[in-house]
């Protein structure tokens, strides 16, 4: 004998996919827009990334006369660095907003 077949449940679930699909596209938009600013330790380079993870702008904003081609390699990668980590904080913070209402799969 077959099993019944809910298609209310069904539509439900396509309906509900179909919703976090969306907001999964509105989220990687909204991540390529949200853009956070980080400078180097020493406050030699400015860095902005998007939460996406993509470099938009560099700007050296210190003086470079008496620094070597090593010391403004060390600012360049620090500020790499930070950037890196700003925008997985960025991207965090955003998920944690848009996806609020849904519960993690590792919850279920």
């Amino acid at each position: 004998m077959g099993r019944e077949i809910d298609e209310g449940w069904i539509e439900q679930a396509v309906e509900r996919y179909r919703r976090i699909e969306a907001l999964q596209a509105e989220f990687e938009q909204a991540s390529r827009g949200l853009k956070v600013t980080v400078h180097s330790p020493d406050g030699l380079v400015e860095l902005v990334v998007t939460a996406a993870g993509a470099i938009t702008d560099v700007r050296i904003t210190g003086a470079l006369h008496g620094r070597s081609n090593a010391e403004l390699s060390q600012s360049i990668q620090a500020a790499v660095t930070a950037a890196t980590d700003a925008a997985r904080w960025a991207r965090e913070k955003l998920h944690a907003e848009m996806f609020a209402g849904y519960r993690s799969l590792r919850e279920v």
